[in-house]
């Protein structure tokens, strides 16, 4: 099995998306015999954002980087993906990730039916960390309902999330989300179709 581990937050250490997806990581590598994982640390190593200049692939590393970013995309059997609120949505460097692996023609395709995604078959678990309260799909969340339906439109349809909110109310709020949050960890076996 392969495993795609994407951290996003700029916080290090201090990252509580971090911390769950490092325990969703070890889950699996605690419970899948065969697993291969390959990490993306976007804070440390960023994709460059996306420019006509990394369209045309004037820079021979730029676009070395995009299409390896495609190919594990691609190779992966399951997505782990740290995603914190920043301003009510993703992180830039996450998003410039999105531009190397939503392709025409690799990881969708229009139809005469409208858009297919060609990228199925995959799991993917989304940590989900907001520093206050935000409901999924309600006016503040262009996190959560985005990174859904950016996945689902890639073909992506078994998804979980891994939730922790209010993070930065309190010490004592981030602690206790955080562990709620560990607490609802997914099962490294189980498949769920969630649409």
């Amino acid at each position: 099995m392969k495993l795609l581990h994407i951290d996003s937050s700029a916080l290090g250490e201090q990252s509580v998306s971090r911390a769950l997806t490092a325990a969703v990581v070890a889950r699996f590598a605690a419970e899948v015999p065969d697993l291969e994982a390959i990490r993306y640390d976007l804070d440390a190593e960023p994709l460059p954002h996306l420019t006509a200049a990394a369209l045309a692939k004037a820079d021979p590393a730029v676009a070395a980087r995009a299409d390896r970013a495609l190919a594990d995309f691609l190779a992966a059997d399951v997505l782990v993906i740290g995603a914190p609120m920043y301003n009510f949505s993703v992180p830039s460097t996450l998003k410039a990730w999105i531009d190397r692996i939503a392709v025409a023609g690799k990881t969708f395709r229009y139809t005469a039916a409208g858009p297919e995604g060609l990228a199925k078959g995959k799991r993917a678990i989304l940590a989900i960390t907001q520093g206050g309260i935000h409901a999924a799909g309600g006016a503040s969340d262009h996190q959560e309902s985005y990174l859904v339906f950016l996945l689902n439109f890639l073909g992506v349809t078994d998804i979980e999330i891994v939730r922790a909110q209010g993070v930065n109310y309190s010490p004592k709020h981030r602690e206790q989300a955080l562990a709620a949050a560990l607490a609802m960890l997914p099962d490294p076996r189980a498949l769920r179709q969630v649409a």
